[in-house]
């Protein structure tokens, strides 16, 4: 017999506990949960706050403006040392805005990119020593014979800032493949100076099993040295047909990588099948289950694989959405400018068109909030600017920035 989460008992029990918040120095008092639309799926979650959490509400006044409406598709931003900002674009180029959003230089010459489907000029991310040596590491959806891949490239930008010199291909997400969807793409920095890189499994049914499969780089979590090879003793290192740079797999398509400040765990977010679209604690080795194991179900409605959501040696989730809001990307906010934010989680919604703030304890997620609802906008990635305000990239292509009044 079906167990429907979302009965009046059951909501209770989700709430309980949850009527006053206190997290960090700040305290949030609890709602209804954000989410009203029924899931596409009837799953039962595995743990009571798996989802649908009780809903907070940001207390402080924001300022909310959009400081550029004239971005090409942008896909990533890095926020410069001098306050500025480094943009990617979809078709191949990359542009840098003063901090008040203005185009100063635009960056061309960059290797050619697949920009069909979900492909093009993807993740950038500045190297943890670019003030010194003006490193910077990107993704790309780069064309071979067989199809297309995930390519990681490094170069220096230039000291005019309208090229990148001596560019290098450092990984290849193999194998290509022949569609162009779910590429993933994040880089992020672990504290010794090696790069974690998120790679999507591409969508097809005839290849997704790859996220399973340790002799493939696709659905995965991969630790890289700044030269692209595997970082030492990693969790399949010396073990038979499995690439040695596999930190964790089982991943469908994660779009939203990044490290949690007070804890050094590293978080991801991807987008689940039609629903279950999930956050989850990356641990090392571990197998997150796609596509054994999911909370969504094909775009038809039918099940995926056997339709089970809990399998064991795989992991569950920290939370989840259903219906899908299709998370783009997540970056914490680590500042003191909006106090009760610090050490809240932002997740951007595509097909959700809106930017959602996630409150965690104890690795657990106990409030939800939805931010930018209304604006039409695909929120396609953020970053925590020098100033304190959250400033996230559309694809309508525009900046926005949200800032304490």
């Amino acid at each position: 017999m079906s167990v429907n989460l979302f009965s009046n008992k059951n909501l209770s029990i989700l709430l309980t506990g949850l009527a006053l918040n206190c997290i960090n120095i700040s305290c949030v008092e609890a709602q209804n949960p954000v989410e009203t639309n029924q899931p596409s799926a009837d799953f039962k979650p595995a743990f009571a706050g798996q989802t649908r959490i009780a809903g907070v509400k940001t207390k402080t006044p924001l300022d909310i403006s959009v400081i550029n409406e004239k971005l090409e598709n942008p896909w990533a931003i890095s926020v410069l040392p001098n306050g500025g900002f480094l943009i990617t674009q979809k078709q191949g180029t990359m542009v840098i805005l003063t901090a008040d959003g203005k185009l100063s230089k635009k960056i061309t010459g960059l290797p050619k990119v697949d920009p069909s489907g979900q492909g093009g000029l993807l993740d950038v991310t500045l190297d943890p020593n670019f003030a010194k040596n003006r490193l910077i590491y990107w993704a790309y959806s780069e064309p071979q014979k067989e199809g297309v891949l995930l390519a990681i490239a490094k170069g220096k930008l230039a000291a005019n800032e309208t090229s990148v010199e001596n560019q290098t291909v450092i990984y290849r997400a193999t194998p290509a493949y022949g569609g162009k969807l779910q590429y993933g793409s994040r880089i992020v920095f672990d504290k010794n100076g090696n790069l974690f890189v998120s790679t999507g499994e591409r969508s097809g049914s005839d290849i997704r099993i790859q996220a399973q499969y340790l002799n493939s780089s696709l659905g995965k979590i991969l630790h890289l040295t700044p030269e692209g090879k595997a970082v030492a003793n990693g969790p399949f290192a010396g073990k038979a047909d499995a690439r040695p740079e596999i930190y964790a797999y089982g991943l469908r398509n994660p779009d939203g990588l990044a490290i949690n400040p007070s804890t050094g765990d590293l978080w991801e977010a991807e987008f689940g099948p039609k629903g279950g679209d999930e956050v989850n604690i990356i641990k090392p080795g571990k197998n997150y289950g796609w596509p054994i194991i999911t909370y969504g179900t094909e775009y038809s409605g039918k099940k995926v694989g056997d339709g089970i959501t809990q399998k064991e040696g795989m992991e569950q989730p920290v939370y989840y959405w259903n219906p899908s809001i299709s998370p783009g990307c997540i970056a914490f906010y680590n500042g003191n400018s909006i106090a009760e934010w610090k050490g809240n989680l932002f997740v951007g919604g595509l097909s959700g068109s809106h930017i959602i703030r996630l409150v965690i304890k104890d690795d657990k997620i106990v409030g939800e909030e939805r931010l930018l609802e209304g604006k039409g906008e695909r929120f396609r990635d953020m970053a925590e600017g020098k100033d304190g305000a959250l400033y996230s990239v559309t694809d309508n292509g525009h900046l926005y920035r949200i800032a304490k009044k």
